[in-house]
């Protein structure tokens, strides 16, 4: 395969400039998960131009989408790709680089179809990362029910080829009091907003009694109606994070209580609001992708950095990595100590770095996929490392 791979990085440079253009199209258009019209139409029209039979709004999501091309019969790898925003910070998460690079593999590996091993190339557009859930409804959908294996890249402040996420849980509170004037009649009202701010002073105490992997943050998203009445609804949302689905849902509990004690204190009814569908799931190691992606990397002189247990998010790629063989290694676009959702992240996500980001990872991924379609026997060995994990999936207590 090595005489194949030599012809992935010119494929790449030969598309660089479209896909920096395609990139900087995204960030420049951010849009919500399932909104991602102009994102979805622009990547399914370069995939076109490249040969790639196209199927649009797979599993029944608008812009979801499966691309693939086919030399026969072999492993089926696919390459992802997200392109939602975030809320009022567009695209500081750097989702426009994980697009361009996904459809950047998957074109170089266009270009040397008529070479490639006997398989299938698919590049799946997964939209609603940010809190959507996306690729859970394409699971759900069985988009990748005769998938192999995947990949996709995050961007970040430096290379590391595994990181760890935590699996990711939402509680929404909405209590309910009584109104009344705040200051003719207070002591006829019951506030909902200190039911709020009961919950949060609660879960700040909680927070010490919590393992240092695990995170709970969370917003007001309503606090009442005008400072002269006594607010009769607030609410709040919260996402709570652990790095084992049992001491997720058994934290989640423990903010529910939170909340039931401040409803209880303050007068308030209470209402949870949750969605035990939409829990992101911890990422499932598979070392033996990782070490294809690192051996590829290293041809392109990537200096890696360690993982880190201090700076770990979720995604929605950790539900895919508990069906499937998948891995979503991180890479630079930013300046080292960038912080990711930040102003600074969203800027530096169209910077030269960012650039060179998108393009080795764009090579190393479709090299890797080179290398998977040559070695059914490798994509075995992912299979039966993927089965023999010890961290099985486990439903909602």
């Amino acid at each position: 395969m090595s005489a194949v791979k030599d012809l992935i990085g010119p494929a790449v440079d030969r598309l660089a400039s479209d896909l920096e253009t395609l990139s900087r199209q995204i960030h420049d258009h951010p849009e919500l998960g399932y909104q991602e019209v102009k994102a979805a139409t622009w990547l399914t029209e370069f995939l076109d131009k490249h040969g790639f039979k196209l199927e649009r709004g797979v599993a029944g999501v608008d812009t979801a989408f499966r691309a693939t091309i086919e030399t026969g019969e072999g492993p089926t790898i696919a390459i992802l790709c997200e392109y939602d925003a975030l809320p009022g910070i567009g695209h500081a998460c750097g989702h426009n680089v994980i697009a361009a690079a996904g459809v950047g593999a998957g074109a170089a590996l266009a270009a040397v179809r008529d070479r490639l091993p006997k398989g299938r190339v698919q590049v799946i557009g997964t939209p609603a990362e940010e809190g959507g859930g996306g690729k859970i409804r394409l699971i759900k959908g069985g988009v990748f029910n005769r998938v192999d294996a995947a990949m996709m890249i995050h961007g970040f402040d430096r290379w590391i080829l595994h990181q760890d996420l935590l699996g990711i849980v939402r509680a929404g509170f909405e209590f309910t009091g009584k109104a009344a004037h705040a200051s003719a009649d207070p002591w006829e009202g019951v506030n909902a907003l200190d039911a709020v701010i009961q919950t949060f002073n609660n879960v700040s105490m909680l927070r010490q009694q919590i393992r240092p992997e695990s995170r709970i943050h969370g917003i007001v998203t309503s606090g009442g109606a005008a400072a002269n009445i006594i607010p009769e609804f607030a609410s709040a949302l919260f996402y709570v994070r652990a790095p084992e689905l049992d001491e997720m849902w058994a934290l989640q509990k423990r903010v529910i209580a939170c909340a039931e004690g401040a409803a209880k204190a303050t007068g308030c009814t209470l209402k949870v609001v949750q969605q035990p569908d939409n829990a992101y799931e911890p990422m499932k190691r598979n070392g033996t992708l990782v070490e294809l992606f690192r051996a590829n990397a290293r041809v392109l002189g990537v200096v890696e950095s360690p993982e880190s247990r201090e700076r770990m998010g979720s995604s929605d790629i950790g539900n895919v990595s508990q069906v499937i063989p998948a891995i979503q290694p991180m890479v630079q676009i930013a300046p080292e100590g960038t912080p990711i959702h930040s102003r600074a992240f969203e800027e530096a996500a169209v910077r030269p770095l960012a650039r060179d980001g998108m393009l080795a990872s764009a090579k190393i991924m479709a090299m890797t996929t080179c290398d998977l379609l040559a070695n059914p026997a490798v994509v075995a060995d992912a299979r039966r490392e993927f089965d023999a994990a010890t961290a099985p999936r486990r439903e909602r207590a």
